[in-house]
């Protein structure tokens, strides 16, 4: 009994220790309301989002990095001792000043669902983050420590790339927010 237990209590001390941790921040543009325009023509003009001669009103950027510890056995083999999973995020969204009463509730509307738009592509930040933890834990002894390094960081590039091109399925089946009311139409 004794033995198993020291058995148990030895392998509990040389699994791989995993730490994911977030954070996201939103930062903000400011958008003029005038009377005579448009909210969508109000927040493109001010709107410092521009990608492939596009203008969008909304934007995420994610970011997900890894450290890694490991210790060599007396064979040289390496295994994994702790990894930590970072995932960073900043949302930006616009403002509106000067806005009467009615241009106030148009855009609270469509802040709040572009808000959800923007939060879907952090999610995929998240689900890639998440990925890259499992993938990694799951990895086998290495023949040596640099092998292991290597492996660790090919594999948490290859699942990055998937989940990069997931985010851009997510603009294409959604029309960049369109078909969630993200979207404020001219």
């Amino acid at each position: 009994m004794q033995k198993l237990l020291l058995f148990s209590l030895l392998s509990l001390a040389q699994a791989c220790h995993a730490e994911v941790s977030e954070s996201l921040v939103y930062d903000y543009y400011t958008a003029h309301a005038e009377p005579r325009r448009s909210l969508f023509d109000v927040l493109s003009a001010a709107s410092p989002i521009r990608q492939k001669r596009q203008i969008f009103h909304g934007h995420t950027n994610w970011y997900v990095k890894w450290t890694m510890r490991w210790v060599e056995n007396p064979n040289r083999s390496c295994r994994l001792t702790k990894f930590k999973v970072d995932l960073s995020g900043k949302i930006l969204l616009p403002k509106l000043e000067n806005a009467n009463a009615d241009q106030q509730m148009e855009f609270s509307n469509y802040l709040s669902e572009l808000r959800v738009h923007e939060l879907g592509h952090y999610d995929i930040g998240r689900e890639a983050a998440a990925a890259v933890d499992k993938a990694i834990l799951a990895l086998p002894e290495m023949p040596d420590c640099k092998a292991l390094e290597a492996r660790v960081n090919e594999l948490g590039h290859t699942i990055l790339r998937q989940y990069l091109d997931k985010e851009l399925r997510y603009d294409a089946v959604t029309l960049h927010g369109r078909l969630q009311s993200a979207w404020s139409g001219s």
